[in-house]
């Protein structure tokens, strides 16, 4: 059975910067390919930042490009999101996924992770 289980979340002052942890158990890390997602309230969930197989290929949303970086440490079972230069409009819970089957995917779509963690507040005020 696939957990994840994030970590790191808090409350940060504008300008601040948070580091997130996804620890995953069951299998080993490298075989799955990361995201993370977050959902404002009020609002849908939406793409953050994914990390694939190849720790090469990453993807940001342009919201968060320059200030967030995702990369993983495969020994630890981990995947990191540090997320720096933080913006009120950056509090959401945050999510991270994880997708085990290989091939092409939309490293965007939601929908193409199998695995959730339960998610962790980060809450920037001004």
């Amino acid at each position: 059975q696939v957990q994840l289980v994030e970590s790191g979340g808090g409350l940060v002052q504008a300008g601040g910067s948070l580091r997130l942890s996804c620890a995953v158990s069951g299998r080993a890390i490298i075989s799955y390919a990361m995201g993370w997602f977050r959902q404002a309230p009020g609002k849908e969930r939406e793409f953050v930042t994914a990390i694939k197989w190849s720790a090469a290929d990453t993807y940001y949303a342009d919201s968060v490009k320059g200030r967030f970086s995702i990369f993983r440490d495969n020994p630890k079972n981990t995947v990191f999101l540090q997320m720096n230069s933080l913006k009120p409009e950056d509090t959401a819970v945050y999510y991270c996924a994880a997708r085990s089957r290989r091939g092409y995917y939309d490293p965007r779509g939601e929908y193409e992770y199998a695995y959730w963690g339960q998610g962790t507040q980060v809450t920037v005020s001004s």
